[in-house]
């Protein structure tokens, strides 16, 4: 009897007994720091050295998708539709998020009865220099020295910055640029292939993340912290499955439940290093993945990552009040609506990188309340702890705001989206590309056909 031959063979996944090794590797990290913490301490450099090797990938990364994004999209118009989109939907959300931290500070009123030491002084004065800049700084600084040092610099603004003026310039080229957007594709390819070979190196780099924190702060600053973490960790949590659920749900009907089981591997991966930074590129291709454009992707989730830092504003406002109460000297409702909207707009800045929240918060007192700076030296102990709760709720944030832009600008293939979620169409994580959802030029009619 002949067999059926015509299915093809399925690759199996190996790479959960990758992600089995980092829950293992963490668990390992913490006996250490407890038992050990002077030789945890020594094991930094693993955590340390993980996450650049990552951020090494981030700048090829972003290049290769927002060129091919841009570039394979005929008129400008239709990116200029998501970024417009998207920003819209940053400044909405970010308010929403500094409104309910600042909801929420105040009822808790985090930081009473806690004093200041010398040491803790010393330790904010430190994250607080040099972190002042102005508006027209930050600006010049998106511009980089060459086109090739924005993928070597590690800025995500400026590799975004050079990727959409080489996206454009290809889209004015025509039929004349598809050859080089299909060597592009191949490169980007090849770098995901280089992320997937760095990504076996993750058990290694959480073990020693986790080991070296836990042994610089024990559980002393833990017990005596206990309220502002907790209240930060409810607030996030309220806010993900609140506010992001809630719209997510009625904007599209997805269950942000099914949304975040897809991206559990990346949860995981930003628990281990504390950076959301880490999980970039993958979010990249697995939105791509789930159906959702190359122009939205390579547009939404790079900006995403330094202008849609939710968790970054919710921490902002609960630190800011408790810093003003801990050094008895709380602030007045007035003071906090002008810290606060000064602090999200320095918070945009900021990339998904560890201590990036704290070396704001430090800044943006040093600039506006330099007699609160002092008080920083409270959360520095605990800050690697709150900063895994903000590149959680980051990330989760950029991955509901792909989701909606693709469904308002009709980018969005939905029967691709509940495949994926259903489990019924696996992400490749050997190569982390999806060669059915490659580059293809697509006008803004075939965008516009795919939505009927």
């Amino acid at each position: 009897m002949a067999t059926d031959t015509s299915q093809p063979r399925v690759k199996r996944d190996r790479t959960h007994y990758l992600y089995i090794a980092v829950i293992i590797a963490v668990l390992a990290g913490i006996a250490v720091g407890f038992a050990a913490p002077d030789f945890a301490k020594e094991l930094k450099p693993l955590g340390e050295g993980f996450v650049k090797l990552i951020k090494m990938m981030i700048g090829p990364v972003i290049f290769c998708t927002i060129v091919l994004g841009v570039g394979s999209v005929r008129s400008a118009a239709q990116v200029g539709k998501v970024g417009g989109l998207a920003l819209g939907y940053f400044i909405t959300m970010s308010t929403f998020a500094l409104a309910i931290g600042l909801a929420v500070g105040n009822i808790l009123h985090p930081g009473e009865g806690l004093q200041l030491t010398e040491e803790g002084a010393a330790k904010a004065a430190e994250s607080a220099g040099g972190e002042k800049q102005t508006t027209a700084e930050f600006i010049l600084h998106m511009i980089p020295d060459t086109m090739v040092s924005s993928l070597t610099s590690g800025d995500v603004l400026q590799a975004l910055f050079v990727a959409l003026l080489v996206g454009f310039a290809l889209q004015a080229m025509g039929r004349a640029g598809e050859p080089v957007l299909v060597g592009v594709g191949h490169l980007q390819k090849l770098v995901f292939r280089v992320l997937a070979m760095i990504m076996w190196l993750a058990p290694i780099g959480a073990f020693g993340a986790i080991a070296a924190v836990v042994g610089e702060t024990g559980m002393d600053a833990l017990r005596s912290l206990a309220v502002l973490m907790i209240g930060f960790y409810i607030t996030c949590f309220l806010f993900v499955f609140g506010i992001l659920g809630l719209l997510l749900k009625v904007v599209t009907g997805i269950n942000i439940f099914s949304l975040l089981k897809y991206l559990g591997r990346e949860f995981l991966l930003i628990v281990s290093t504390s950076s959301s930074e880490s999980a970039l590129p993958r979010l990249i291709a697995k939105m791509e993945h789930a159906g959702v454009h190359q122009s939205t992707v390579g547009v939404v989730v790079p900006t995403g990552y330094s202008f849609n830092l939710d968790g970054t504003a919710i921490y902002l406002t609960m630190a800011t009040l408790f810093v003003a109460s801990a050094t008895g000297d709380p602030l007045s409702f007035g003071e906090q609506l002008s810290l606060l909207l000064f602090m999200m707009i320095a918070s945009k800045g900021a990339a998904g990188v560890t201590g990036a929240g704290l070396a704001t918060l430090a800044g943006g007192l040093q600039s506006h309340r330099p007699d609160l700076v002092d008080g920083v030296g409270l959360i520095v102990g605990i800050d690697r702890f709150m900063s895994e709760a903000r590149a959680l709720t980051n990330f989760a944030g950029n991955a509901v705001a792909t989701v909606l832009v693709g469904t308002w600008t009709n980018s969005l293939d939905r029967e691709k989206l509940d495949q994926v979620l259903a489990g019924n169409d696996p992400f490749d994580e050997t190569s982390m590309v999806d060669d059915d959802h490659g580059y293809t030029p697509r006008g803004d009619e075939e965008l516009a056909e795919s939505s009927r």
